[in-house]
C-alpha cells in the first residue's frame, strides 16, 4: 500500500494520547518505563517506522508495522510465529493453559471446541441476555461526576455472566469473582521478569503476592460456577447459554470434551478478554461522545430512532454510526495494544535477519495510529469509515482483535455488545467533560486511564 502523506491537522480538539520516551535510554530505565506503561516507554518514531529493531543481552525484539509482514505473521504463516512464552509468563497464575496462550495442536483443539459457540447465530442466541445487563446498567448507573471506567466495567461483567452462566452480576459468586479481578487488574504488571529474564522453569516466577491470591481466589470461583454447571448438564436442568454450549461441545476430530479444569482456563481468558477489553473500550467510548458533543448527539438520536424500548437483536445491525464510534474508539484505544509472536525459523524481514527465538512485536496501538497508513491518525473521525479511504486503511492497518487464525473468537460478540450498551447508554445519559481531569492512556493488562475516566454523567 502506498504511504499516505497526512492531511492538515483540523482544528478539532485531539484525543489524549501517552507522551512518548526520549529516543535513546538504557535497558534498565526501559524496563522501568516498560513495567509501568508499555505505551509511554516507545519512542515517538514507531508512528512513522515500518519496523523496529530493540535489542537486549537476552533476546532481540522487532515491532513490525508493515502491512505485509503483519499479514504474513498472522494469516499466511501462523504456525510459524506462535504466541510468545514471554507475554504466558505474566498471565499464567490466572489463564493457566486457556486459550489466549497455548499454541499448535493445543491450542487447534481448543478452537475447535470453542469457536461454533461464537458464531453469528449462536451470538443471535445470547442477545437477549446481552440486552438484560444492558438495561440494568441503564437502571443502575446514576448522575453526578462518576469514573465511568468502574461503570462500564460492571456493565461489560454483567454480560459476561449473563451470556456465560446465565446469572447477574448481583449473583453472590458473581460477585466475588468481580471484585477479585479488580484486585488482580492493580495488582498485576504488564510483564514479569521472567519476561525479560530467560528463567530455567524450575526457577520460580517471583509473581506478587497478591497476583497469586487473586488469580487462585478467582479460578476457585469459576470452579465452583463450572463443577455446579457439570451437574445441571448432567441432570438435564441446564441452561443453553455459552457455558452449556462449550462444556457440551466436542472436538470434531477427536470427539473429546473439556474437562473442568480445562473450562476453568477457557472462563478465565473469556472473563479477562470479554469483560476487561470490552470494559476499556466502552469507557474511552464514552469519553469520545464527552469530548465531541456533535457525535454524542448523533449517537442519541440514531438510538432513539433505530431502538425500540426492549432492542432487538435486527435493530442493532441498524446502528450504523454507533457501530462506526466504536470502531473509531478500537482504532485509537485498542484495548490490546501489543501482540508478541517468536518465530520458529530464520526470517528476514525488510533485508534484516530475524534470528529463531525473536520476539515480533505487532502492535494495533502504533499501526492503528500510524503516519503513512492513516490520515489524520490521532484525530477522532467516526466518519472515515463510510469513505473508500477508510476502508483501505482498515483492510490494511486496522486489527484491534487480532486477524487471521488466531483472531478474537469473541470479535463478533464484542461487535454487537460494544454499539448496544453504547446506543442504549447515551440515548438514556449525556456525558459531559470534567474540568482538569484529562483522563492519560496508560496499558497494563489492557488499555486504561492512568486515574480513571471521570465524566458528569446526566439523564435526558
Amino acid at each position: 500500500m502506498p504511504d499516505r502523506a497526512p492531511p492538515e491537522c483540523p482544528m478539532r480538539a485531539l484525543p489524549p494520547k501517552p507522551p512518548a520516551r526520549a529516543e535513546k535510554t538504557t535497558l534498565l530505565n526501559y524496563i522501568r518505563l516498560f513495567r509501568q506503561d508499555i505505551l509511554s516507554a516507545q519512542p515517538a518514531k514507531l508512528y512513522r517506522a515500518k519496523m523496529a529493531e530493540f535489542r537486549t543481552p537476552f533476546f532481540r525484539s522487532y515491532l513490525v508495522n508493515e502491512p505485509a509482514l503483519i499479514d504474513l505473521v498472522l494469516k499466511d504463516r501462523p504456525d510459524d510465529f506462535p504466541k510468545s512464552d514471554r507475554v504466558r509468563e505474566g498471565l499464567a497464575p490466572l489463564l493457566g493453559n486457556s486459550v489466549f496462550v497455548t499454541n499448535g495442536t493445543v491450542w487447534k483443539r481448543q478452537r475447535r471446541i470453542i469457536d461454533p459457540a461464537f458464531e453469528g447465530g449462536r451470538i443471535k442466541e445470547t442477545f437477549p441476555a446481552m440486552r438484560e445487563a444492558a438495561e440494568a446498567a441503564v437502571q443502575r448507573i446514576g448522575e453526578g461526576v462518576l469514573e465511568v471506567e468502574a461503570a462500564s466495567s460492571h456493565a461489560a461483567a454483567d454480560v459476561i455472566f449473563r451470556t456465560l452462566f446465565s446469572i447477574p452480576i448481583e449473583h453472590e459468586i458473581a460477585a466475588q469473582v468481580f471484585q477479585e479481578f479488580r484486585a488482580y487488574q492493580r495488582a498485576q504488571p504488564i510483564l514479569n521478569i521472567a519476561a525479560f529474564l530467560p528463567l530455567p522453569r524450575w526457577l520460580p516466577r517471583f509473581h506478587r503476592g497478591e497476583v497469586k491470591r487473586t488469580a487462585k481466589a478467582i479460578r476457585g470461583l469459576i470452579t465452583q460456577l463450572t463443577a455446579a454447571r457439570a451437574e445441571a448438564i448432567k441432570a438435564g436442568t441446564a441452561p443453553r447459554d455459552l457455558a452449556t454450549k462449550i462444556m457440551q461441545a466436542t472436538d470434531p476430530e477427536t470427539g473429546e470434551r473439556f474437562d473442568t479444569e480445562e473450562m476453568v482456563d477457557q472462563v478465565a481468558i473469556f472473563f479477562l478478554a470479554g469483560h476487561e477489553t470490552s470494559a476499556s473500550a466502552l469507557a474511552w467510548a464514552f469519553y469520545m461522545l464527552a469530548l465531541y458533543p456533535d457525535v454524542q448527539e448523533r449517537v442519541a438520536a440514531e438510538a432513539t430512532a433505530v431502538l425500540g424500548e426492549s432492542p432487538t437483536f435486527s435493530e442493532v445491525s441498524k446502528l450504523k454510526f454507533t457501530r462506526d464510534v466504536f470502531r473509531e474508539t478500537l482504532r485509537l484505544y485498542p484495548p490490546v495494544p501489543m501482540m508478541v509472536r517468536q518465530n520458529k525459523k530464520p526470517e528476514r524481514f525488510r533485508n534484516r535477519d530475524v534470528k529463531p527465538g525473536g520476539q515480533v512485536v505487532l502492535s494495533p496501538w502504533h499501526v492503528q495510529r500510524h503516519e503513512r497508513l492513516w490520515s489524520n491518525p490521532d484525530g477522532f473521525d467516526p466518519d472515515r469509515w463510510s469513505t473508500d479511504e477508510g476502508r483501505s486503511s482498515a483492510r490494511d492497518a486496522y486489527f484491534p482483535f487480532s486477524a487471521g487464525s488466531r483472531v478474537c473468537p469473541g470479535a463478533g460478540f464484542a461487535m454487537v455488545e460494544g454499539p448496544l450498551l453504547l446506543g442504549m447508554l447515551a440515548r438514556a445519559f449525556r456525558f459531559e467533560r470534567v474540568e482538569g481531569r484529562e483522563p492519560q492512556p496508560v496499558a497494563h493488562l489492557t488499555v486504561r486511564a492512568k486515574d480513571g475516566i471521570w465524566l458528569k454523567v446526566s439523564r435526558r
